[in-house]
């Protein structure tokens, strides 16, 4: 039986049933092969795109780095605390480095009154300004310099110079006790026997 449609001009065309089945045929036939070549296009990005990509590994946990040796430093400023304490600073560096040094990078006070530009000799040892007294720890220092002996020569043995100072080596640890801005200090104190040398962290006083 033939079916009817409109035509592009509005009349009436009749098909016949082969005909239908033949137009349908065409149409299944090229939705299929329109299927197939989208099909290999998307498989042919996914095999490129895989292609290119690094083979995947599993993550390999880092391993923790031991921590490097390093000096534990307690700084003891000349001026006590409030309820008569030693105000004492933490800090922790590595071995091989000028006390001078270590003592600007971690913000404790050296120069006193002579820290403004031009007041100090910036570290070269003609100023004699960044005096210090090791009161523990004169093992991991070097011994006094030529021109330490000369500018300290009328000081205690134990008063050194920041600048002329080394603290050990990069493999050193241990404790160094130092009393900052001696010949301003106006107390004597010793080390306390319950010391936390175990928690440099730790201060007695304020940082």
């Amino acid at each position: 039986m033939g079916s009817v449609q409109l035509n592009g001009s509005g009349l009436v065309a009749s098909l016949s049933p082969t005909h239908i089945f033949s137009h349908k045929t065409k149409l299944i036939n090229a939705k299929s092969s329109f299927l197939r070549s989208k099909h290999k296009a998307t498989r042919a990005k996914t095999i490129r795109a895989i292609s290119t990509a690094p083979a995947s590994q599993p993550p390999v946990a880092a391993e923790p780095d031991d921590e490097p040796p390093a000096v534990d430093f307690a700084f003891v400023h000349s001026v006590l605390l409030p309820d008569g304490t030693p105000d004492v600073h933490w800090r922790r560096a590595c071995g091989g480095q000028k006390l001078r040094d270590i003592m600007l990078d971690t913000n404790i006070e050296l120069y006193g009154p002579y820290s403004k530009p031009l007041s100090n000799c910036a570290g070269v040892g003609t100023c004699a300004t960044c005096m210090v007294e090791i009161v523990n720890g004169k093992e991991l220092l070097n011994p006094r310099t030529d021109i330490e002996k000369e500018k300290l020569k009328r000081k205690p043995k134990n008063w050194r110079l920041a600048c002329q100072t080394n603290v050990g080596n990069p493999d050193s640890t241990g404790l160094v006790v130092i009393q900052q801005l001696p010949e301003w200090k106006a107390h004597e104190w010793n080390i306390p026997r319950n010391l936390p040398i175990d928690d440099p962290e730790t201060s007695t006083g304020n940082d």
